[in-house]
């Protein structure tokens, strides 16, 4: 028998479905109440798909609401439905999926959905022969209704739709949508391919077997009059192209032809998936042979689909000027999220990588929505990464139009123009940049806060270039026009220009340091003047100087400019807002930099941070005891306070001993080390380290117990916690000397099994070497017979390290195992040549333990070995060896002062001769 509602209850029902549409805020909690008390009865989710499927009579807002809110309720406890109920709303949906209303199919597809991805697809068997079924009907509506379910599921459930667990359905659903490509109705065809599209990425079986009757379909509805078709052919082919390209290729110029259409398309959404195209295309290997021939017809297009559109710049508001009196919303400001701490080694001629910041991340944060624009930029971007300086002759003939046009609007996208193409274009458009750079620091101050904003992000990708100029040409105009517009009225040229100035501090480090003053005065200044959102990035551009100038911020004058400030707002701040993680990087950053001159504020900061520390435990620990009467806590809080003390105790150096005398971090810190979430293992084991090299004191009684944490924290699966673990092993070692040997087994075959890993990382590498040269520098004993199982990558991992003090101990401690296990190099003692080579300047007593290793292996091998040996050797090595060691390499050098010392003290090098 049918189930029917009581017609009381029904009313009750369409009441509260009235009244859920009320925006009155009281309303609305007496309608989650009652919500609450009905769910307590079975059948009212009977009463809910009645209302959405049966009565007709009702308007299609309210039947539409009843099914969202049994979707909810299906998504939060539909296994505790009791069958009968589970079967009604099942029957009710399919019988009808083909309501006249487009809204209530919609909602009926989307209640179907949720069911079947309750697990319920294999518990509901007819489900998808019905709906393909229903796809024959002669009636639109039901036709159209299945295949908004159908579309719906495939988009939810695409995995198990190809796998056995339901018997492979898709072998018969691929074949039956290709049918529906050819139908009359634009919406079908659209559900038809958008069906389809589901299971490119994943390479579904059933469709590779139809994979050409595929394309050819798609290329018969290339010119479909309906945008929404010709979208989802644009979003076919790109994804064709990453999985299927092999199929695409002996169609490529066609395809290139019509993307080039649709990227013109007048409708902004196929537009837009057309354009990703060429953001695909450009990842491909064949991108060069088979897109040079057409970047005559792209570059244009690309450059003009660079032009804000007449909406964007109503949702910029681009034509407010002056915002800076504006509070921010809080939806405005994007959750901050706290990157902890690797510690990392210096290398040869390093500067700042400004890969990841490759994409058109200048703007429209208020338009973080991916639009024409901005993929435009990204494909000229990434284009220009691909074909350099060969992109330039079809696009400076343009820019010239663009850079100096009447029309702001047209101006600006020049501007951005010139930055996306800045990484890739870089070598050929330095003949070009001591005209445009002065023209852009003229933009700063165009009347236009949108060409200002751009201005200053274009300049920044130029920043490089500026830098390595003599300072009076371009970095001083530059630096003075930044921090004016760091200054501007309006809030997203403020924004620009505080993260312009970051990216131009980390270039120009301490170039900077004559400016110093005026910069401070203008960043506290805006302290005073900037809104919420633009605040936390005047942190980071504080925190930036900091890392860039380093101690020269520590004066009497720049202190007292800088710190006020800061301490008012770090006491304005409760524990639990969330605006702390941004000011406690930039303490960080700023204590560091200060050193000494860091030691008035250290106190209330160090307490501080052990509170947050201290609290956010104790929060975990309620939790996990009592999880529902108690919140997770969000340990961000911890990861950043920890990650200060780490910066205090590098800036302080012996001056935190006290502070950490009269605190429990130890106790806190042996928990951190153990919780379960890997950040705050890498941050604990960073202040472990930095502990450990300013007051080894506090840290030696508790090596017993960290010792095994560390040791099974040596695992590369977490590259950041095992990168800081193995610094920290390391650090230890110095302080410990020999007594750090009755740890060595508990770290050391972890040491090797990683700097033997193949594609571990160049950091972790590189600590991981230093660190096996510290342990055979303490205990050369327990470490020098292993030296065979990992000399050479251990040589090969430190060559291009700088000299200095960690790479100094490292490779004394090589020397002493070398004199322990003499044999354990013999294989690979070419690499350890290249190692020795690698140093500038070693100090002097560790030349001397390189020169007569180098020559004890010489001579017993001797001459006319090392003569055949050595002729491997590339020119520069041989060249640096002769030079530094006196080991000559094709010339015969007799009678070198230590040579039979150094022959007597390793005449076991080379067992055999």
């Amino acid at each position: 028998m049918d189930w029917q509602p009581d017609e009381q209850g029904l009313q009750q029902v369409l009441q509260l479905l009235k009244d859920s549409q009320s925006p009155n805020t009281a309303t609305q909690r007496i309608v989650q109440d009652k919500l609450k008390q009905l769910n307590q009865f079975p059948d009212f989710n009977n009463y809910l798909i009645f209302v959405l499927t049966r009565l007709k009579s009702e308007d299609e807002p309210t039947r539409s609401l009843s099914g969202l809110i049994l979707k909810n309720n299906v998504k939060a406890h539909y296994q505790s439905f009791p069958p009968p109920v589970a079967d009604f709303i099942k029957q009710e949906c399919l019988n009808n999926i083909g309501d006249a209303s487009s809204l209530i199919r919609a909602t009926i597809g989307i209640l179907i959905t949720t069911i079947a991805s309750k697990g319920e697809l294999q518990m509901w068997p007819e489900l998808l022969p019905q709906l393909c079924n229903l796809l024959n009907s002669e009636d639109y509506n039901t036709c159209e209704g299945a295949f908004g379910a159908l579309q719906k599921i495939c988009e939810d459930s695409s995995e198990l739709l190809d796998s056995d667990a339901l018997n492979r359905p898709l072998n018969v659903m691929i074949p039956k949508f290709l049918q529906f490509f050819k139908h009359c109705s634009p919406k079908i065809r659209s559900h038809a391919i958008a069906c389809v599209n589901q299971f490119i990425m994943d390479r579904a079986q059933a469709l590779m077997d139809n994979i050409d009757t595929f394309i050819e379909h798609l290329f018969a509805l290339a010119v479909d009059d309906d945008p929404e078709v010709r979208k989802n052919v644009c979003r076919a082919l790109v994804m064709l192209l990453e999985v299927r390209i092999d199929r695409l290729i002996p169609h490529m110029h066609s395809i290139i032809q019509y993307m080039l259409q649709r990227t013109q398309d007048h409708d902004e959404n196929v537009a837009l998936e057309a354009c990703e195209f060429w953001l695909t295309l450009a990842e491909q290997p064949i991108c060069k042979e088979v897109l040079a021939s057409h970047l005559v017809q792209l570059i244009p297009i690309l450059v003009n689909g660079m032009k804000y559109s007449e909406i964007d710049i109503i949702l910029l508001k681009g034509d407010v000027e002056e915002d800076e009196a504006v509070p921010d919303s809080e939806q405005d400001i994007k959750p901050r999220f706290h990157k902890s701490r690797t510690v990392t080694l210096p290398h040869e001629a390093e500067r700042p990588d400004g890969s990841e910041d490759a994409e058109d991340d200048d703007d429209d944060d208020a338009l973080s929505d991916w639009n024409l624009r901005k993929c435009s930029a990204a494909a000229l971007d990434v284009l220009a990464n691909v074909f350099r300086e060969e992109l330039l002759p079809h696009l400076l003939p343009l820019l010239k139009g663009l850079l100096f046009h009447p029309e702001w609007v047209v101006k600006e996208s020049g501007i951005l123009v010139l930055g996306a193409i800045a990484e890739g274009c870089m070598q050929g458009m330095v003949p070009y940049l001591p005209e445009l750079i002065p023209h852009l620091i003229q933009c700063l101050s165009d009347k236009k806060a949108l060409v200002r904003s751009i201005a200053c992000w274009t300049l920044s990708r130029y920043a490089h270039w500026v830098v390595s100029q003599p300072p009076d040409m371009h970095l001083k105009p530059l630096m003075t026009e930044l921090l004016k517009r760091i200054l501007d009225g309006n809030k997203r040229v403020q924004e620009a220009a505080c993260s312009a100035f970051a990216t131009l501090e980390e270039e120009a480090c301490t170039e900077l340091v004559p400016y110093l003053s005026y910069i401070l005065d203008t960043l506290v200044f805006a302290f005073g003047k900037y809104q919420h959102k633009n605040l936390l990035i005047l942190y980071d551009a504080i925190g930036t100087l900091a890392d860039s100038v380093g101690h020269h911020l520590n004066q009497p004058e720049y202190i007292q400019k800088l710190m006020p400030p800061l301490i008012q707002k770090w006491n304005e701040l409760k524990d639990e807002d969330k605006d702390l993680f941004p000011l406690l990087e930039c303490l960080s950053s700023v204590a560091t930099a200060l050193q000494s001159g860091f030691l008035p504020y250290c106190e209330p900061v160090y307490q501080r941070c052990v509170t947050l520390v201290q609290k956010t435990l104790a929060q975990a620990m309620m939790y996990t005891q009592h999880p529902e009467q108690y919140e997770a806590p969000d340990k961000d809080f911890m990861i950043v306070a920890l990650d200060l003390l780490s910066g205090l105790a590098e800036g302080l150096g012996g001056h935190v001993e006290q502070l950490v005398a009269r605190s429990n971090i130890m106790t806190l810190l042996f928990q951190c080390m153990q919780d379960s979430m890997p950040e705050v293992r890498q941050s604990s084991f960073a202040l472990l380290g930095d502990l450990t090299k300013a007051c080894f004191i506090h840290v030696k009684p508790c090596i017993a117990e960290f010792m095994p944490i560390l040791g099974t924290n040596l695992n590369p699966e977490f590259i950041s916690v095992c990168n800081n673990a193995t610094w920290a092993i390391g650090e230890i070692c110095m302080q410990m000397g020999a007594e750090m040997q009755p740890y060595v087994q508990m770290v050391l075959n972890n040491l090797v099994e990683i700097i033997n890993r193949p594609n571990t990382p160049k950091t972790l590498l590189e600590n991981t070497a230093i660190t096996i040269g510290r342990l055979g520098y303490v205990c050369p004993q327990e470490v020098a017979p292993m030296l065979q199982q990992f000399i050479r990558p251990w040589c090969t991992s430190l060559r291009n390290i700088r000299d200095n003090e960690e790479k100094d101990s490292a490779f004394r401690g090589i020397c002493m195992m070398i004199g322990v296990n003499p044999g354990g190099v013999v294989q690979d003692f070419i690499f350890f040549c290249d190692a020795v080579a690698s140093w500038v300047s070693p100090k002097d007593d560790l030349r001397d333990m390189f020169y007569k290793i180098l020559h004890g292996f010489k001579d017993q091998v001797g001459e006319e070995n090392w003569q055949q040996f050595s002729e491997q050797f590339p020119p520069l090595l041989k060249e640096r060896l002769a030079a530094f060691y006196g080991v000559s390499v094709c010339v015969i050098i007799r009678g070198i002062a230590g040579e039979r010392a150094a022959s007597r003290s390793h005449c076991a090098l080379v067992e055999g001769g």
